[in-house]
Formats: structure tokens, C-alpha cells, sequence
């Protein structure tokens, strides 16, 4: 009530999207009778929305402080919205936010930038999102309005994309806003002094030909008309913060890894012979959508007979055949976060007795590599001691000649580990194994008879192929990789995927079991 004029402000603010659809709430302001109205309205609706903070919005709120922390109260930190991607002609592919951003402040929308000022006053987040655009909209649908905005991500100065460049301008010529004169005083100091720092997700640079990247142009032209400041990269920052999980990501990754748990068994139960590979696709990605996740965290791999010894195998276009083995690296995205999980199995239900031989090697590799998943360890050490196992069981195959080098590497071509969390193949920084990781442990063998005809030709080389030729063609086509993901915990390593059979056993029991 204000003003002698009713104001219905939003009654919830549900429904708001996290990863590849977040904040997609309805806020009404209904009946508002006059201008002044109106302005009290969003003001109050503002207000609600700043308190009406849930556990994302906390979490949300936490990761941020960390960051401004790291960066430093002489910083100024800005961060920008993935652009939309062409696929063909004038359809882009789906909307997919960089992934930093989205760590930071859960909107999953084009056109926003974060920026951070740790040193001031009061104002030490904002958020510049595009303006409201009702043509826009009735093509592409709702984009959230500054109360929904604020709402999905705890940030209360929410304002037009439009005000960022005579924002930035404004704190770089030390021009104080009239409201709150003392507001940037820590950093407009720093710019005096020649200390502050601008701080960016520098781009990668590939090479010296390859043209700057946007954060790199940005910073070139400030640098062009003001000084005062360094550049300071974010990435290590970010990929250090994001590397632990809060126990927030942690309960929503075990949520997604069930997700993607419950795909992997609905697609055992409709493969065998005579299907197509796209049809226990369809059945896995089904279980995404029905269960909640918008979208795969990354192109589902279904590959059957020789498709399986192909690493990262997209067709889904063969005809399963009997005696195959299917291989299957598929995951949901939920939330924003993705696992990651690989299972082989016969599509006729029974293993044979080759496929049985690799599969144990690879199970023994597995579990070699779980023992070395300790707090304080390396993930160096996960991948030596996958690969002592790997080593060894093709050496008693006869697939290998070499017990102590690297010779084994022509079948076990793959590293067997790798963050996970935003991204599948998560970022990180070199350090200890520590609580609250989430990675992946995968090794596999791969029997392509190819691997020998790109051999270079010496005699060493000869002798090798000569003496494992006729292992190869036993083994010939025959390609096996388990993956699980995993959360270290300070109880021990938590296998998230554990409900997908894995042993030999496990799997043949299912498949006999299936309708």
C-alpha cells in the first residue's frame, strides 16, 4: 500500500532456471495507477527480491565473496556473457552462458556482465542486463526483468547493459556518482597511486596470427585512454575456486550423476541386436528430459562393435549386430552441472570370452585407480596406477611386448582422469587431491587393428607387429572404457554412479533381467 494506490507485488518468485535454463520466473506488478506508483513497485519488488534469498542464491552470494577476495580490494573485475553461436543461416545453436559467469551468478542469459568492486563501499556487485523488449520477446521468449534477476542471483544493483560503458568510463576518470561520493574511493585511490587492477578471463592466445579475443580488446582500449591499472587474469582464480565444490554443487552434481545413473540403465534395458545405436540414444536422452535435466552435459557416445574402439564416436548410425559390444559415454546436464559415466555391455547379454579378458583388465585398472584416490595424493597418481594394471593384463594378452614402458599406450590411448562440475571436462589447477573434487576415473583398451599400420616404420616396430598380429586379430574391433564419477569426501571417495552396473556379473545379471 503507498500512495493510496494498491500494489500487488510478486507472489513468488518460482521457477527459476539454473544451467541451460535458468530464470524464467513471472513477476507481475498488476493494476499500478499512477507513474510514482509504479517506481515504489519495482523498488519494493527490488527489496523482496534481495531478501527472498534460497540455498543457490547463498551459495551464489559465497562464491562471489571468494572471488572478490582473491582479486583484491584494488580490483575491478567484469566478466561477460557467452555470445550466441551460429549453427546455419540465421538459427544459432541452443543458448549455452559461459560457464564462469554462470559459477558466479547463475543467469543463464545473453548481453549480461557481472562486475566486482571488492573495495567499495557498499555497491561491490552489479549486474547490466539488457533491457526489456517486447518484439524481442515474442519471437524469443521472456527475458528477466532486474526484480527476477536480482531474485535468481542474490546481486540487489541490477541495472540496463546499456549503462556499462558510462559506467566504466566514469570509474576510470574517477568521476564519483553525486548519490554516494565516496562509494569507489578505494579504487579511484589505487588508480592514483597506480595500483588498481583490472581484472578479466584473459583469452587464450593460440598464436601470434589468431585476432584478440573480446576481454583482450577491452582491456587494450581502456589501456589506450587511462592508466593507473595492470591487468590481472581471473582464470587461475576462478579455476582454483571452482576446482571444490560447495556442498551446495555437491548435493546438485549427485542429483545430476543420479540423472545420468537412471539414462545408462534405461539404455542397457533397450539395446540388442538388431536396434540402431540412435535408438538407445533416444531412450538415454529421454531420461534427461523426463527427469528434469534440460539438455546432455556433452554429445552422448554410442558406439557398437568397431564404433566402440572410436573414441569419440557421433553417428549413432549402425545397426547393433549379435555378438556386439555396445559402449556408452553419456551424462544430463542438471542445473548447470554435468557428470560423466561410460559402460560397455553385450548387447545380446553375455560377455564373450575375449570381450571378458579386456573388460577385466580394465575393471582392474579401475579399482587401482579408486585405491589411488586418496585425500593429499596426486591425480598423477590415479593415472599410474591405472595404467600399471592396463600394462600388464595386454602383456598377458600378448598384446603388448613391453612390461615397463610405454608400448601399452597403442591400446590405452587416453589419460583416465579429469575434473568435472560446469563443464565435463571441469577446470582445475595443479594441486592435492582434496575434499569437496568431483573427477572421473576411465580407463580403457582399444583393439584397432589401424593402431598398427600407424606404427613408424622401423625394425623395432616390425618385429612388434609381427609377433602381436595374431593377438590383435583375436581381439580385433573389441573396445571397453568404464567411467565413473566420483566426489572426495572427508569420509573417503564417494562413487556417484554406482547404481549403473559395472562388474562383469552385475551387467550380465541386468541384461538377462530386462523386459
Amino acid at each position: 500500500m503507498n500512495g493510496g494506490n494498491l500494489v500487488e507485488c510478486p507472489a513468488n518468485m518460482c521457477n527459476l532456471r539454473f544451467g541451460l535454463r535458468l530464470v524464467t520466473a513471472r513477476v507481475h506488478l498488476c493494476r499500478i495507477a499512477s507513474a510514482r506508483a509504479a517506481l515504489c513497485a519495482i523498488l519494493l519488488c527490488l527489496s523482496a527480491a534481495a531478501v527472498a534469498a534460497g540455498p543457490l542464491q547463498e551459495d551464489l552470494k559465497a562464491r562471489r565473496a571468494r572471488a572478490a577476495e582473491r582479486f583484491g580490494p584494488d580490483a575491478i573485475a567484469i566478466f561477460w556473457s557467452a555470445p550466441p553461436r551460429v549453427f546455419s543461416a540465421d538459427i544459432n545453436y541452443e543458448y549455452r552462458q559461459d560457464s564462469n559467469l554462470l559459477y558466479l551468478t547463475g543467469i543463464d542469459q545473453e548481453d549480461t556482465i557481472l562486475v566486482l568492486m571488492p573495495g567499495n563501499d557498499t555497491r561491490k556487485e552489479m549486474l547490466f542486463m539488457r533491457d526489456a523488449d517486447s518484439r524481442r520477446e515474442h519471437w524469443n521468449g521472456h527475458s528477466p526483468t532486474p526484480a527476477e534477476a536480482s531474485a535468481a542471483s542474490g546481486i540487489q544493483t541490477v541495472m540496463s547493459v546499456s549503462q556499462f560503458e558510462p559506467f566504466i568510463v566514469g570509474i576510470f576518470s574517477k568521476r564519483a556518482a553525486p548519490e554516494s561520493p565516496t562509494e569507489h574511493a578505494r579504487f579511484f585511490q589505487a588508480l592514483t597511486d597506480g595500483r588498481a587492477r583490472l581484472t578479466l578471463l584473459m583469452d587464450p592466445v593460440p598464436d601470434l596470427t589468431s585476432p584478440p579475443g573480446h576481454a583482450t580488446q577491452f582491456a587494450s582500449r581502456l589501456r589506450d585512454r587511462f592508466s593507473g591499472f595492470n591487468v590481472q587474469d581471473a582464470t587461475p582464480i576462478l579455476a582454483e575456486l571452482r576446482q571444490i565444490k560447495t556442498p551446495y554443487e555437491q548435493d546438485v552434481l549427485r542429483k545430476s550423476v543420479e540423472i545420468s545413473s537412471e539414462a545408462h540403465r534405461a539404455g542397457m534395458r533397450a539395446a540388442r541386436r538388431g536396434k540402431y545405436e540412435y535408438e538407445v540414444e533416444a531412450v538415454i536422452e529421454a531420461v534427461y528430459l523426463h527427469s528434469g535435466a534440460m539438455s546432455w552435459g556433452y554429445p552422448s557416445i554410442v558406439g557398437s562393435g568397431p564404433n566402440a574402439t572410436i573414441l569419440h564416436y557421433h553417428e549413432s548410425s549402425r545397426r547393433m549386430e549379435p555378438g556386439d559390444l555396445l559402449l556408452v559415454d553419456a551424462a544430463a546436464n542438471y542445473q548447470g552441472l554435468t557428470g560423466d559415466i561410460t559402460r560397455t555391455y553385450p548387447v545380446d547379454g553375455r560377455y564373450s570370452r575375449e570381450q571378458r579378458a579386456i573388460y577385466e583388465i580394465v575393471y582392474a585398472a579401475q579399482q587401482a585407480g579408486e585405491q589411488a584416490a586418496k585425500a593429499g595424493g596426486q591425480p598423477r597418481g590415479i593415472q599410474a596406477a591405472c595404467d600399471d594394471v592396463l600394462r600388464a593384463g595386454l602383456v598377458r594378452l600378448g598384446l603388448v611386448t613391453d612390461a615397463t614402458g610405454r608400448q601399452f599406450k597403442i591400446w590405452s590411448t587416453h589419460g583416465v582422469t579429469h575434473w568435472i562440475g560446469l563443464d565435463v571436462h571441469d577446470v582445475g589447477i595443479p594441486r592435492p587431491l582434496d575434499a569437496g573434487m568431483a573427477f572421473t576415473i576411465e580407463p580403457g583398451i582399444y583393439i584397432r587393428e589401424a593402431a598398427l599400420h600407424d606404427l613408424p616404420k622401423t625394425p623395432e616396430n616390425a618385429a612388434f607387429i609381427e609377433k602381436v598380429r595374431p593377438m590383435v586379430a583375436k581381439y580385433k574391433n573389441i573396445g571397453v572404457r568404464i567411467e565413473d564419477s566420483y566426489l572426495l569426501t572427508p569420509a573417503g571417495l564417494e562413487r556417484l554412479s554406482k547404481s549403473v552396473p559395472r562388474t562383469i556379473d552385475e551387467i550380465e545379471q541386468f541384461m538377462k533381467g530386462k523386459s
